[in-house]
């Protein structure tokens, strides 16, 4: 009797329990609250978004609060030399919003700079990799859109924080370790990040009070101050005395963009990303491409359902590669990109048994020419699904002097050709991998949530979403179950396809799923790590409560009251 009873809580958890293609894995219990939930990958930050919720503040303030705090204790993923993207609902007015809060390129940096260095793509590391940041303006523009308190007192936890120390958690003290040789190579960078040349241990106290005094000035003066006054002085000082090309005018003329999103109805529900410069409507491809197979017979570990998900994913990144860009810059396809139309057309390019080698992008036929990623639902039932990052841990490496921040490199993103999309050009915004995400029903936000990780966030955001409407999980064992990440397409930055390129396992995929995908032709290997970092947000509107998620990949939590 005592095993039946267990058995059906593991059922009823969704996870922790076999099945022929693998094991679903479950790392905790889903969180539950009834007034306002945070999630995202570090504790402190998340209590902070909760202390907000319960002062009164609403889920934009929770978020600004809660990025703040993450640029203090996970400095390598992001941070206000990054950039911001987000998706609000605002439940007054029963309405969505995008905002595009990237930076872009320096007026002064032209490709031909880089075939005078001889240089094929733009270094990752160091000052040629610098776009403008946009965080702090994005802070600010949401703020006084829809926030309910001053960015004075929400940055306050954060000015304390780096002030007094917080204690490494230990995946993040795994990240900073990976750094300590590229930091070091900035004398500013090291006496910013490492004690004695080397990362803060686990446990360990960190301070950082050059950031405090920066956050301070921010709280102060708001990002005037960031573009105009004297971080921005201290920026461009550093930038010229280094051999980079940022101008005053760069920071200057920086400006946000409120955008609107974009979706697909994916089996009755409505799945919105933010459109080019960002790689979300990659994600509404392969849903596209999805839809017509029954993925619920499958199994969420089985071969027949991975192999379906890695040659959708090929066909919509060879369209990533080829098809985004600045919108400000080009005529993009994306209506025709993300239609069902044009994904019966694609799907007729997938061979159920053989893995595909050198996808080309599709025909949409134009017509007239290491991140962070936090959820916060409130109790009014505002929504913001919000992603900020420096680009690699800790994005460029470099430290503009004594401000307590590294600079992002999301220039490395633009390719150099000359007939691509998204080649460098001056004051334009790279290709963007961070994405936001939400899913409503009926006309109501259902689903907050987004998935860290560079080129794996498409990807993931599809995982999930056919973990939870397909294959019926809950929200936790949908971030903890084993994912896949197939490498190896084209890429936005002219990096040409690997032939049938690889699929990385994480160890919950099972040896058969395995043997079986190798008998498709596909490049199978076992994997570690590099599968994102998941935080979500599901609104119960039936019994009025919250139900969050944060997964084991990371050091996050989800809190509520």
């Amino acid at each position: 009797m005592a095993e039946d009873l267990k058995s059906q809580s593991q059922n009823d958890l969704g996870g922790g329990y076999d099945r022929p293609y693998g094991r679903v894995r479950q790392s905790r219990s889903t969180a539950v609250a009834r007034h306002g939930m945070v999630a995202t990958s570090q504790p402190l930050a998340a209590q902070v978004g909760l202390d907000v919720l319960k002062s009164g503040g609403n889920a934009v303030d929770a978020a600004i609060a809660v990025n703040a705090m993450l640029g203090v204790v996970e400095p390598m993923s992001c941070g206000i030399g990054g950039d911001l993207f987000a998706i609000y609902w605002d439940a007054q007015s029963q309405q969505m919003f995008g905002l595009n809060a990237s930076g872009r390129s320096p007026y002064n940096l032209t490709r031909e700079e880089f075939s005078k260095r001889q240089l094929k793509s733009i270094p990752n590391h160091g000052l040629l990799s610098w776009s403008v940041p946009g965080c702090v303006s994005g802070w600010e523009i949401l703020n006084k859109r829809f926030g309910t308190q001053s960015l004075a007192e929400l940055l306050k936890p954060s000015i304390e924080t780096a002030e007094e120390g917080f204690p490494v958690t230990e995946i993040i003290a795994g990240y900073w370790r990976n750094s300590v040789k590229k930091l070091s190579a900035w004398p500013d960078s090291a006496e910013t990040f490492l004690i004695d040349g080397r990362a803060p241990r686990e446990g360990e106290l960190f301070h950082n009070p050059r950031l405090a005094h920066t956050y301070q000035s921010i709280a102060d003066k708001g990002k005037q101050e960031f573009y105009q006054g004297s971080i921005a002085e201290r920026i461009v000082n550093f930038s010229q005395n280094h051999g980079g090309f940022f101008s005053r005018q760069d920071l200057t003329d920086h400006h946000d963009e409120w955008i609107d999103p974009v979706s697909t109805n994916y089996r009755g529900y409505e799945v919105w990303e933010l459109p080019p410069s960002g790689q979300g409507i990659a994600a509404l491809e392969m849903l596209n491409l999805l839809e017509e197979y029954e993925l619920a017979s499958m199994g969420p570990g089985s071969a027949e359902y991975l192999h379906l998900f890695v040659e959708a994913k090929k066909l919509a990144y060879a369209d990533r590669a080829q098809f985004y860009a600045d919108p400000n810059f080009e005529k993009l396809p994306v209506d025709e990109l993300i239609s069902k139309e044009y994904a019966d057309r694609q799907r007729q390019r997938i061979d159920p048994d053989q893995a595909a080698a050198n996808v080309p992008a599709g025909d949409p036929k134009l017509k007239n020419g290491d991140t962070v990623y936090l959820s916060v639902v409130d109790k009014d039932r505002n929504c913001c699904s919000l992603i900020q990052s420096n680009y690699f841990g800790f994005g460029s490496q470099v430290t503009p002097g004594d401000l307590g921040f590294v600079m992002q490199n999301r220039g490395a993103l633009f390719a150099l050709d000359d007939d691509h999309l998204n080649r460098l050009e001056p004051r334009k915004r790279p290709f963007h991998t961070i994405i936001p995400a939400m899913v409503t029903q009926g006309g109501r936000p259902w689903f907050c949530f987004g998935v860290m990780g560079g080129d794996m966030q498409p990807q993931g955001h599809v995982q999930i979403l056919v973990n939870v409407i397909d294959f019926k999980m809950n929200v936790q064992a949908a971030g903890d179950t084993a994912r896949v990440r197939h490498f190896g397409d084209a890429t936005p930055t002219g990096d040409p396809p690997q032939g049938v390129g690889t699929v990385a396992v994480e160890s919950g995929i099972s040896d058969q799923t395995i043997k079986e995908l190798q008998d498709k032709g596909h490049q199978v290997m076992r994997s570690k790590g590099e599968f994102g970092g998941y935080q979500g947000i599901l609104i119960d509107w039936e019994e009025g409560g919250l139900k969050g998620a944060t997964e084991c990949r990371k050091d996050g939590i989800a809190v509520g009251y």
